[in-house]
């Protein structure tokens, strides 16, 4: 038997004041993103910091972060804040982790979803410097508002693994560049010290180098060969990648 349609629409009026009647019981719990932006400038990591304008927190760094609107997405409140917080527009940021530990705000319950980024500090110009906006080497941050100092240290471990699952070391580095300047880039993210020469055997048998016959000039150390990274050659063998452990 087929339902008039006054009795279907009734059915779904009721469906839909139950569908809000349950949201209207759940426990309201603010929602908020924040930005992990890490930098790489002079074969040192970096991260963007700001004060922490709490009371409570007074002179402690705390990272990039703000509430989620009710109309945006966790997407969209990211680059809200990064833009806001930075001027910066043309950052792409990774969704990270989730922390929702109930204490982790001294105000109350906050739940937190964290983004991160890593740029070269020379191609991306912060037109904002409220709160004491400024780069800090990663290595001499401590001891930061809220639960930060966790959520950095997580982060760094999320770079660290992105950085030997894909090429994002080659962003950071000028079109020609060396295996120093390479090898540079890898110590700083992942904080060790690795050897010379089983660096370079690595490399050169990933077959994603193109020696250009150059040569480094200008340098205070003895010159090496410039590389260009085969951006061709990676897409079609990264199927088969399995990354560079170290």
């Amino acid at each position: 038997m087929i339902e008039p349609n006054h009795v279907i629409a009734n059915n779904i009026a009721m469906d839909n004041n139950d569908a809000q009647e349950l949201v209207n019981s759940y426990t309201p719990v603010p929602l908020t993103v924040d930005c992990v932006i890490f930098g790489f400038n002079q074969n040192s990591l970096m991260v963007l910091l700001i004060k922490s304008d709490l009371k409570e927190y007074q002179d402690k760094l705390s990272l990039l972060g703000d509430k989620v609107h009710a109309n945006e997405d966790l997407d969209s409140a990211a680059l809200r804040v990064l833009k806001q917080r930075t001027g910066m527009s043309d950052v792409f940021l990774e969704q990270v982790h989730t922390f929702s530990k109930p204490d982790r705000h001294p105000g109350g319950r906050v739940v937190t979803t964290v983004y991160a980024s890593l740029l070269n500090t020379k191609h991306h110009s912060l037109l904002l410097h409220d709160n004491e906006l400024k780069w800090h080497t990663v290595n001499q941050v401590n001891d930061m508002a809220f639960d930060h100092q966790l959520i950095l240290e997580v982060c760094i471990k999320w770079l660290q693994k992105r950085i030997q699952e894909q090429p994002l070391a080659f962003n950071l580095l000028p079109v020609k560049f060396s295996l120093r300047q390479l090898q540079n880039v890898y110590e700083a993210i992942l904080n060790v010290k690795l050897d010379r020469r089983n660096f370079r055997k690595k490399f050169a048998s990933m077959g994603f180098l193109n020696d250009t016959d150059e040569m480094e000039t200008e340098v205070t150390h003895r010159p090496g060969k410039l590389y260009t990274f085969d951006f061709i050659q990676y897409q079609q063998k990264k199927k088969n990648f399995m990354g560079i452990d170290f």
